[in-house]
């Protein structure tokens, strides 16, 4: 049941919208080994973001045909990571992004600003890794605090 339960964090990690920071506590929550969560919320959601990255020409045509046939402009997640990428660039977007916007966006906004798929990469790795440890340790110091706290 356990490797359903870890495949499950692995697949959810790597679908964009879903993230880190979501997947991360649930798994922990629900009982799962945090090293073995954060292992595999990090690597779910670097798989599909270094997809994205390096199909990123194929990628953005496709959104361009799908928001020209509903004609959509952008959406809200676009335009904040436009206004982040002006203010911060690539590193505060990336830093960023998996909180506010998702990593999958801040990867196509990044790319489509003109960085490059290496940086757009390393900034991405970064951050994902950064938030993967940030997230992981803040559940299983808050899960800890409140177990201690209903048991005393």
């Amino acid at each position: 049941m356990q490797f359903v339960e870890y495949s499950l964090v692995f697949i959810a990690a790597a679908i964009p919208w879903m993230e880190i920071a979501l997947v991360i506590p649930i798994g922990i929550v629900r009982g799962l080994s945090p090293f073995w969560v954060m292992v595999l919320a990090f690597t779910g959601n670097m798989l599909t973001v270094l997809m994205l990255i390096a199909g990123f020409t194929k990628v953005e045509e496709w959104m361009k045909k799908k928001f020209e046939h509903k004609g959509i402009k952008q959406t809200k997640q676009m335009e904040r990571a436009r206004r982040i990428m002006s203010k911060y660039g690539l590193p505060g977007l990336a830093m960023l992004g998996p909180l506010f916007i998702g990593t999958h966006i801040a990867a196509f906004i990044g790319l489509s600003f003109g960085a490059s798929k290496k940086w757009t990469t390393l900034w991405l790795t970064i951050s994902i890794g950064l938030w993967t440890l940030i997230i992981g340790i803040a559940t299983m110091l808050g899960f800890d605090f409140f177990l201690q706290q209903t048991k005393g």
